[in-house]
């Protein structure tokens, strides 16, 4: 089944409240490939007179170790265990940070049509106020939160029952876009029931090939048809 047909599923009507990832769906996935996998490794190794093998399984070990945990997303846990100044070394690429192709279109479009908009990362605080000001986008959204402001990663038991507690919503009249299938898996498992993912969540990388819940490749597909249904 093309993207296209998949895309007339979703329930506009019914539908309440979208929320969004942030790296990966609204934003490029790039910024933080690169950050991780190519420019700290490179620093560090320099930094600390390691090898740049060295350095990189360093840093490769201390990932996997928390995947799946919020430690894995943590600038304050990963700069005490590398000592070393995470938070300036993001500032050193920002031109890298670049919303997505048609999120913006998509956005306002949805403005129209009286959805709430919510923003639900799983971004240390300070890497979302960084891309926030620099792509200006944070106005668009009801509200933005950090899944450390709820001490759960996204992917982990109960952390959308625990998010209601923040921001409350019906599981039944939400829509979650997210290019983590780890974090749409355990989304379904509370009730979430319009998913979908990321066709390319890195413009420099290949596509994701998954079939298990549907993939956006351009959000101008998604604009709502018909007229528009003002909120009682």
């Amino acid at each position: 089944m093309s993207v296209t047909k998949k895309l007339k599923t979703i329930p506009w009507d019914d539908i309440k409240t979208v929320m969004f990832d942030m790296d990966g769906t609204l934003l490029d996935l790039h910024y933080d490939n690169y950050f991780w996998l190519d420019l700290l490794p490179k620093s560090y190794a320099k930094a600390k007179g390691l090898s740049l093998k060295t350095a990189k399984l360093l840093i490769e070990g201390i990932a996997q170790k928390n995947i799946g945990l919020l430690n894995w997303y943590c600038l304050d846990y990963w700069e005490n265990e590398l000592d070393y100044d995470l938070r300036a070394l993001k500032k050193t690429i920002v031109e890298k940070i670049k919303v997505r192709q048609s999120v913006e279109p998509f956005l306002n479009q949805l403005h129209l049509y009286y959805k709430d908009l919510i923003l639900v990362t799983n971004a240390h605080p300070y890497s979302l106020n960084l891309k926030m000001d620099k792509t200006r986008i944070a106005n668009h959204f009801k509200k933005c939160i950090s899944s450390h402001d709820l001490g759960l990663a996204k992917e982990n038991k109960g952390f959308w029952g625990k998010l209601m507690n923040i921001e409350p919503y019906d599981p039944q009249q939400t829509l979650l876009f997210d290019d983590s299938v780890a974090v749409l898996r355990q989304a379904k498992c509370e009730g979430i029931s319009n998913l979908w993912g990321i066709h390319q969540p890195d413009s420099h990388q290949a596509a994701i090939q998954q079939a298990e819940f549907p993939l956006i490749k351009d959000f101008l597909n998604l604009f709502p048809a018909g007229p528009i249904k003002h909120r009682k």
